[in-house]
């Protein structure tokens, strides 16, 4: 039997929540969550897939968008086990050290998103400011440079967590908030001093999520002062269209992260179940929608999924 007012062992099994108050509800979430998963690997598998077999589309611009589906990908696959595990099979018990790693990949995850997206608003920058230069300022190297910047800075700013998280006793509820591990919610069981992991938590957002964001500010800033410089109004019109889906992006991925960071922070007196739906959004919505946006924005994949999906129809 698994205590749920937690012991004082040190490494706990803990307790994963479905839908806080409703444990018997938890049932009626595994088709919509299996429904959400399947459409994050269709539409993100449909966009590596295009990417791939339309040469049209071998440019900067889209390998950095195979970059960012692979990222969505991986992000959703990180938080699959423990949902499964709780909507599907009702074993909500998740032990200590598949936790720190779940934890693990789903902060790494997390910040490779907000790097590729700092890539993608330097990519529209550049083809922005110098498009003559374009291909050869972004190659292949590049590009692939980049992507292993990225993830070495996310693995690297991440990697202390778990021994942080390690170092603590546990000996308090081991009732976690989420369907998921996350630091700050493992953190919060600790019956020691926390400074330490919250002090490290703070300066890890301050200087990865949040620089990435003013520097992409900033880079729409410039991108806006060059277009502004553009004398044709067709011209200028069409070099903003090319930076709507990559905005969209950034605003699926921002507003949610700060949404569920302000609920954590000051919205105690609200509902359990607010929580959940805000920490379930920031994590599985932007890739789901990602796919969606740039199908839509951008003409060049809209149009190669569309025949596509017609020259399957046409075989059947």
């Amino acid at each position: 039997m698994i205590n749920l007012n937690g012991s004082h062992a040190s490494h706990p099994v803990f307790i994963l929540t479905g839908i806080p108050g409703m444990p018997d509800k938890n049932p009626w979430m595994a088709f919509p969550l299996g429904f959400l998963y399947a459409l994050t690997l269709l539409g993100n598998g449909t966009i590596l897939a295009v990417v791939k077999v339309e040469q049209s589309l071998h440019e900067p611009m889209y390998y950095f968008l195979c970059i960012l589906a692979l990222t969505d990908v991986s992000l959703s696959m990180s938080t699959l086990p423990s949902m499964l595990s709780i909507f599907w099979f009702n074993a909500p018990e998740i032990p200590f050290n598949a936790c720190v790693t779940q934890m693990f990949f789903i902060h790494v995850f997390g910040l490779v998103d907000s790097g590729v997206l700092l890539s993608m608003a330097f990519d529209r920058y550049v083809a922005i400011r110098d498009p003559l230069h374009y291909a050869s300022i972004l190659t292949h190297g590049v590009i692939g440079k980049i992507g292993l910047v990225v993830f070495a800075r996310a693995v690297c700013v991440v990697f202390p967590v778990p021994f942080l998280i390690k170092r603590l006793p546990f000996c308090r509820s081991n009732v976690l908030s989420h369907s998921y591990c996350l630091h700050q919610d493992m953190m919060r069981l600790a019956c020691a001093s926390t400074r330490v992991n919250s002090l490290y938590g703070l300066i890890v957002v301050i200087l990865t999520l949040g620089l990435d964001a003013l520097v992409i500010l900033f880079s729409y800033i410039l991108i806006l002062k060059t277009v502004l410089g553009i004398a044709s109004r067709a011209e200028r019109l069409k070099a903003l269209n090319t930076c709507l889906s990559h905005i969209c992006a950034v605003l699926l991925f921002y507003i949610p992260f700060i949404g569920a960071t302000m609920i954590h922070r000051f919205g105690k007196h609200l509902s359990p179940i607010m929580h959940m739906l805000m920490a379930n959004i920031y994590l599985l919505l932007p890739p789901v929608l990602n796919p969606i946006v740039y199908s839509v924005k951008n003409k060049q994949i809209r149009g190669r999924v569309i025949r596509m999906f017609q020259g399957r129809k046409s075989r059947a």
